[in-house]
């Protein structure tokens, strides 16, 4: 893998994490038709996944300082037996929005008994399930677009709300199913503010995405083949392109353009399935083509 690979891998991980269109999903596709799949590809993976969780900390740090802040008065009152939150009516948003996170997050732990299949889909040499699941972010995105303005925020979002926006989160640890695209659709179909549902799902994902470094970071050792340069340079790729990729969507969700997505992953998905079942029944004929093409054979 070439400098050059992990700068269009980086771009594309820092663009498609936050656009909802499936960050795993257009690298499952990318390393396939390369030829780069395997397990050197997926460290690669859980390192732009660091440069993502970097760009969000960018973008979105005063409201994060404002919930760490939230959060240590939380353990605080717990401490001095006071309760963590307080009566419902005079909680601060923040503090409400700390609690709900907390909520969303409690289903990923689901995940680790699934972890090891779910990885498999990514590095596995077959399209089939990404091309299924592209469709099914298609379906999320224009139910969530075509939702009324909400009006429902830090104040006032419930824990029912969380726990949906939590299992969105979970759904979308297959590749092709978008994080953002699916948590904020959610969002949006339980009635939350538009800026809000960005801001809740992009915050949500940070000790997501942290908990899977954590969990990979014994095997980042092991990557053969892969020089401190090429690492670095996805790695601030990713950065860059995701700060990039963060303003674009809270201009989309703003505007209500989301659905120019589900368009695309509609026909994404179409056109993966295809190719899926046409590698199936030919010996992988049409990744071959676009391997000899890469240059990569």
């Amino acid at each position: 893998m070439t400098i050059l690979d992990a700068v269009l891998q980086g771009i594309l991980q820092g663009l498609t994490e936050f656009l909802p269109v499936s960050s795993s999903g257009h690298l499952s596709l990318y390393q396939y038709f390369t030829g780069n799949s395997g397990e050197t590809a997926f460290l690669l993976s859980i390192l732009l996944h660091a440069g993502t969780l970097v760009a969000v900390c960018v973008c979105f740090y005063k409201e994060i300082l404002r919930l760490i802040y939230e959060f240590l008065c939380i353990i605080q009152d717990i401490f001095h037996r006071r309760g963590p939150a307080g009566k419902p009516h005079r909680m601060p948003p923040e503090r409400r929005t700390v609690i709900m996170l907390i909520l969303s997050t409690l289903p990923l732990a689901f995940m680790l008994l699934l972890k090891d299949r779910v990885e498999q889909f990514s590095t596995d040499n077959n399209i089939t399930v990404e091309g299924f699941c592209f469709l099914l972010t298609a379906i999320l995105l224009f139910l969530g677009s075509g939702r009324s303005r909400g009006r429902k925020n830090g104040a006032t979002i419930t824990w029912q709300n969380a726990l949906a926006v939590g299992a969105a989160q979970v759904a979308a640890t297959m590749p092709g199913i978008s994080r953002s695209g699916s948590t904020i659709s959610t969002g949006l179909l339980c009635g939350f503010e538009r800026e809000y549902a960005v801001s809740y799902s992009f915050i949500m994902g940070i000790p997501a995405v942290f908990g899977a470094i954590i969990l990979e970071l014994k095997d980042l050792g092991t990557a053969e083949g892969l020089p401190a340069a090429v690492l670095l340079t996805g790695f601030f790729t990713a950065v860059i392109f995701g700060i990039l990729s963060i303003k674009l969507v809270q201009w989309l969700v703003r505007g209500n353009k989301f659905r120019i997505f589900a368009y695309y992953t509609l026909v994404l998905g179409i056109v993966v399935l295809i190719i899926g079942f046409i590698d199936s029944f030919t010996s992988h004929a049409v990744q071959e083509f676009f391997i000899r093409l890469a240059g990569h054979q």
